[in-house]
């Protein structure tokens, strides 16, 4: 049996005709959850962004196999359906879409018009109360009027709700207080089993004090120049990315 979920063979990547990354390398299996760090300009949001084949981020070599498939020519929503998530560093406001609705339109996306109405309400609010999310914001629109805390919250909301496979979280963590790194931890920990893998994104530790991620890896100038344990994060923590430059 394949565990594989990901794997990301030589990537390269253009921005505005500027390579970020330049041959990466990752693999990830079901039940891991990986963590990326670096530093600022590394190719990190890149690597998020490029999963998800938005279009301003142009793949000009490698592939990227996810569950088994090349996906490589997919658009956005086709890898969507296929079991990718991205969490936004910065989530967009909606006016006119409340988070109830948002939620419903996506996961009927996904599913196939397979919906069961009773299920999703009672999911709902289950995941919403697990969060600390006033069920109220259900009627609300998505992230109108809503805190940075609630934003961040609210995506990890429709982590619960749409159950990808791979779940990408770009600086999830940034921004928030220790009480909602906590509830955000708490979400990645109910997520998280044997069939799905998370993929975090971050240059802080705080919210790898609430989980133990499998690898550890330090994107440096498009690369992954070194992968390990936990460990990994505290030396970054205590000693920065220096020694890991101009390697």
């Amino acid at each position: 049996m394949n565990n594989n979920l990901l794997k990301i063979e030589n990537l390269k990547t253009m921005v505005e005709e500027k390579e970020i990354l330049k041959g990466l390398n990752l693999e990830i299996n079901k039940g891991e959850i990986h963590v990326i760090m670096g530093p600022n300009g590394a190719g990190k949001s890149t690597l998020a962004n490029a999963l998800m084949a938005h279009p301003r981020y142009r793949q000009v070599n490698g592939e990227i196999i996810f569950d088994g498939e090349n996906i490589n020519n997919l658009k956005t929503d086709e890898r969507a359906r296929r079991g990718l998530f991205l969490s936004f560093q910065y989530p967009e406001e909606i006016p006119g879409i409340t988070v109830e609705n948002f939620l419903k339109t996506a996961k009927n996306s996904i599913d196939g018009n397979l919906l069961k109405f009773l299920k999703f309400s009672k999911d709902l609010k289950t995941n919403m109360e697990d969060l600390k999310i006033n069920t109220e914001y259900a009627k609300r629109y998505l992230n109108v009027g809503f805190s940075g805390g609630e934003k961040k919250k609210n995506e990890i909301l429709q982590m619960l709700m749409l159950k990808p496979k791979l779940a990408i979280l770009d600086e999830t963590d940034s921004g928030l207080d220790v009480d909602a790194i906590k509830i955000v931890s708490q979400g990645i920990k109910i997520f998280s089993n044997e069939e799905t893998a998370v993929l975090i994104i971050t240059h802080n530790t705080k919210i790898l004090e609430n989980l133990k991620p499998d690898y550890v890896h330090i994107l440096v100038d498009g690369k992954i120049v070194k992968t390990g344990d936990s460990t990994l994060a505290d030396e970054i923590e205590k000693n920065g990315y220096e020694s890991y430059k101009n390697n």
